[in-house]
């Protein structure tokens, strides 16, 4: 069943990456779709290199060998992170009526594309669901029997969604400055700790200047709607783009970097009723979204060294280490 057809139209959002854009197009080559909708960003005139990889990229969607319609949205001229990605899904979501969405490092397991299939149906009426994730972080027990379960949060590395979700989405997060003023984080989170991470996150992706992304708008449109997002119980996609050529994953040791991924199992056991876990929530804001905001702080700082040493002490015993014993003993005390 894993392998059949996938009924959905599938997104893929590709820019100047080509070696990950490659993995991402197999898995979806696998899936087969019959509908293929391409999103890709222009180079930027002044970086050397840049065009040739970007034309790259676009050159791996060239070789779709199977029945599938292939719609595709090339920008003429370069597009910050969040207006390419966001003028793309608007476009996505114009041309198709729910989609199945992947940017060029998020590799999915094969079986979340059935996945999204029935869940995308089952729920394709329901205002209550705007979203899917594919990504299941490993941060703590979760209490649910069932294969999913309903959160307020939603991770888009690997997602799915509805037109009529869609629609509310505002990439200028007009309302955000009423949300802030008059408290209303408080009566979506009910947690202090989560209301401070949060304004922090909304009100630099609000302002524009540090950071130029398109999700925290997502996750704010939801929150405004009262919406939910589903959450497999297993991790079905795998971010392997973290490294210095990303956009904003740069450090290729993030403890987030290249999750391994299992299958999810048919047939699907349904929750028997719609509401957000609140305890599954209270892990992932604290061992996840807290933890991304404290990636300068000393601990977190000794992990990632810890982490780095590792890697490092795998190749070298996997006799994958470019040098010798001294050589790796000094790259160890570096990192």
């Amino acid at each position: 069943m894993a392998n059949c057809q996938t009924k959905t139209p599938v997104a893929i959002l590709i820019y100047k990456r080509p070696s990950t854009t490659e993995k991402v197009f197999e898995a979806i080559r696998q899936a087969k779709p019959s509908k293929l909708l391409v999103v890709a960003n222009a180079p930027r005139l002044n970086k050397p290199g840049e065009a040739e990889q970007c034309a790259a990229a676009r050159s791996i969607i060239e070789r779709v060998d199977w029945d599938c319609e292939v719609l595709k949205n090339y920008a003429d001229q370069h597009l910050s992170c969040k207006d390419r990605i966001a003028s793309g899904l608007n476009w996505i979501f114009d041309n198709a009526e729910r989609a199945v969405i992947f940017e060029d490092d998020c590799v999915p397991h094969p079986t979340f594309f059935q996945f999204c299939d029935q869940v995308l149906e089952r729920y394709q009426d329901d205002e209550r669901v705007m979203a899917i994730s594919g990504t299941c972080p490993n941060i703590g027990t979760l209490r649910t029997d069932y294969s999913y379960y309903f959160s307020c949060y939603n991770l888009y590395w690997g997602w799915a969604s509805w037109r009529r979700a869609w629609k509310h989405y505002d990439a200028d997060m007009k309302l955000w400055p009423k949300i802030r003023d008059e408290d209303w984080l408080f009566d979506i989170l009910g947690d202090r700790r989560a209301v401070e991470d949060w304004s922090w996150r909304l009100q630099r992706t609000y302002e524009g200047v540090e950071i130029s992304t398109w999700d925290d708008q997502c996750t704010l449109a939801c929150w405004i709607h009262n919406g939910l997002c589903i959450v497999p119980k297993v991790n079905l996609v795998s971010n392997i783009g973290f490294g210095i050529d990303s956009a904003h994953t740069k450090d290729k040791f993030d403890w987030r970097a290249n999750v391994p991924t299992e299958p999810i199992q048919f047939p699907l056991k349904h929750p028997e009723f719609v509401v957000r876990d609140a305890r599954a929530d209270t892990i992932m804001q604290r061992e996840y979204f807290e933890r991304i905001a404290q990636q300068k702080t000393l601990v977190e700082k000794v992990r990632r060294k810890i982490r780095r040493a590792e890697k490092i002490w795998e190749e070298f015993r996997t006799q994958n280490y470019q040098g010798g014993f001294l050589e790796l003993v000094q790259q160890v005390i570096k990192e």
